[in-house]
This record gives C-alpha cells, sequence and structure tokens, in this order.
C-alpha cells in the first residue's frame, strides 16, 4: 500500500513538474510567463490602454504579471496609418527599455497592432526580440474593402468620415491619455486596411510573411527577430455578447465562403511560425471583450500565458 502511494506521489510530483500552470492548486508559479525581456501589448484599431479602469487586452495584462510577466501595455493612435502608429510605438519602447533597463522588448499585438509591430521590428530590430500576431491584420480585411467602395479615396464621403473620425476618436484618444488625440484619420486607417493596401504594406516590410496568397508559415527568425502568430476562425460566440451580433451583420457584407473572425480572414492571420488559427474565438475574443464574454472555448488568458512560457523557453 506504501508503495503504491509513494508511486502516485511521486507520478503527481513529476506531472506537476512538467507542467506548472496545471497546478493552479498548489498557487499560481510565479515564474511561468517571466520572460526574459519584457512584453508589449499593442493593440488595434481605437486601441487603448486602459479607459475607466476598462483595459483593452481585458484582464490579460494582469494575468500575465501574476505568472511573473514583466507587462507594458502601449497606447498608440486609435485612428491612423500602420507606419504613424509605428513611429510612436518605437517612442514608446525606448521609454520603456530606459524604465526597465532591458535591451529587448516582445511584442503582443492584435488586428492592426500587428503591422504596427511588424513595422517597429523592420526598422528597429535592435528594439524588438519577438512579435506576435494575434488575429492580425496582416493581409488586409474585406470589410475595409467594401467600406472603400462606398467611400471612395478623396470624395466627399471619406472627406465626412474623417471629419467624424476627428471628432470621436480625439475624445476617445483624450479619455485614454493616447499621444496625439488631434491628429485621428479614418482615411488613413481605411487605406492601410484594405486588402490592396496592406499588399502595399507587405512589399515594403515582407519581414515573416507567409510567400503565398494563403500560405500558412513565413521565416521565423529574421534580423534577429522571432515570429509568430495564432487566430480563430468564430464568429457568434456568445449570445450574450453584443459584439457578435455586430460581428455577424459585418460578416454578411463582406465575405463569402472563406473562414474569417467577423472581421478578418484566417488566412490573413499568419505569421512567422504558426501556433494555431482555429480557435473558437472572434476577433473580439482575441483580447476577451466585451469583459470577458466567451464561448465555449479556452479563455484567451490561458493561451496568453502560454505563450508567454513559450517566449521564455526560447530565451526571450
Amino acid at each position: 500500500m506504501t508503495s503504491k502511494r509513494n508511486r502516485l506521489i511521486t507520478a503527481l510530483l513529476i506531472f506537476i513538474a512538467s507542467n506548472p500552470a496545471s497546478a493552479w492548486w498548489f498557487g499560481k508559479d510565479k515564474h511561468y510567463a517571466e520572460t526574459r525581456y519584457p512584453i508589449v501589448m499593442v493593440g488595434g484599431i481605437i486601441a487603448f490602454d486602459e479607459i475607466a479602469g476598462i483595459d483593452y487586452f481585458y484582464g490579460i495584462a494582469d494575468e500575465l504579471r501574476d505568472y511573473g510577466a514583466d507587462v507594458y501595455e502601449s497606447n498608440v493612435s486609435g485612428m491612423q496609418s500602420n507606419e504613424y502608429r509605428g513611429e510612436e510605438l518605437i517612442q514608446q519602447i525606448e521609454n520603456y527599455l530606459a524604465v526597465s533597463g532591458a535591451q529587448k522588448v516582445n511584442i503582443i499585438a492584435h488586428s492592426q497592432g500587428a503591422p504596427t509591430a511588424r513595422y517597429v521590428a523592420a526598422v528597429r530590430p535592435e528594439l524588438v526580440a519577438s512579435v506576435t500576431s494575434v488575429h492580425g491584420e496582416n493581409r488586409g480585411t474585406p470589410v475595409a474593402d467594401v467600406i472603400r467602395g462606398i467611400m471612395p479615396e478623396g470624395g466627399i464621403v471619406e472627406g465626412l468620415g474623417d471629419a467624424i473620425t476627428f471628432a470621436f476618436a480625439g475624445l476617445w484618444e483624450a479619455a485614454s491619455g493616447g499621444p496625439n488625440p488631434l491628429n485621428q484619420s479614418a482615411s488613413a486607417v481605411l487605406a492601410d486596411s484594405t486588402t490592396q493596401g496592406m499588399a502595399e504594406f507587405n512589399q515594403r516590410y515582407p519581414q515573416a510573411m507567409p510567400t503565398t496568397a494563403c500560405g500558412r508559415e513565413g521565416t521565423h527568425n529574421v534580423n534577429g527577430v522571432r515570429y509568430w502568430s495564432w487566430g480563430g476562425d468564430g464568429v457568434q460566440t456568445n449570445l450574450l455578447d453584443p459584439f457578435d451580433s455586430l460581428l455577424v451583420s459585418v460578416t454578411k457584407l463582406a465575405f463569402d465562403d472563406e473562414q474569417h473572425d467577423g472581421v478578418l480572414p484566417v488566412c490573413g492571420m499568419y505569421l512567422g511560425k504558426p501556433i494555431r488559427h482555429n480557435y473558437n474565438h472572434n476577433h473580439a475574443d482575441a483580447i476577451r471583450q466585451l469583459f470577458g464574454l466567451l464561448g465555449w472555448e479556452t479563455d484567451p488568458k490561458t493561451l496568453y500565458r502560454n505563450h508567454a512560457n513559450r517566449l521564455k523557453n526560447a530565451g526571450l
């Protein structure tokens, strides 16, 4: 009996040692997500770090900190081009490095945050240890193509859109302490978010992009920067979530039969080394919005936490 008990205890200890994150009943492993370099979170369109106590990556940064990560939540312009936002991000990263004393950062980016981060890694690779694209807008979206059809470049409607953006996004940026509340542009976002606009961006900054139209893997290490990505193909994942109903409406307008998350095609989410791209998460689920209302799928907190451990194990 004693021998069987000892074997059981030994097996349990081995399991805990090899799966530290699963041993929640013994308390959190405070070093599980302790990466060598700080993690910088970068949001997409209407990005913010925090408004009225609500953060863009809802509950995710605090989860990473609980497991030992040093995390900074960036606050680039909510409505601007990839390059414009990228230059803002460079300045913020330089500040983070000055505060932390680190040499580089690991960037985890959602939606338009992915090309924003890719721009930084392309022009200032010495600042970046890794870029991870989460439901990233790496090939644009048919949603923007539809809007461009309604809002032709240089037309009256585009000018009206910019005026509305100046008012709404300016107030949004001011509320979140954004860097340039008076310099927001719907036309700049739209130009970069169309499939043509992102194709041109990818010609300028091809690092880690798959070379075929729906390629699933790009170069994992470019100029010393490691690249990963994950994504999902959920749309209406929780009937209580009002975002889901909005995404269903958008889907009917913009998508045919291709897999998508309500905003972006799955084919456009791939970058560098793929982790998994068929989670039952929609575009908002990927950052746990709205207020953590999710469907029957892995909580994104787990995905971010496990990825921080992946970065740690890679020496990053």
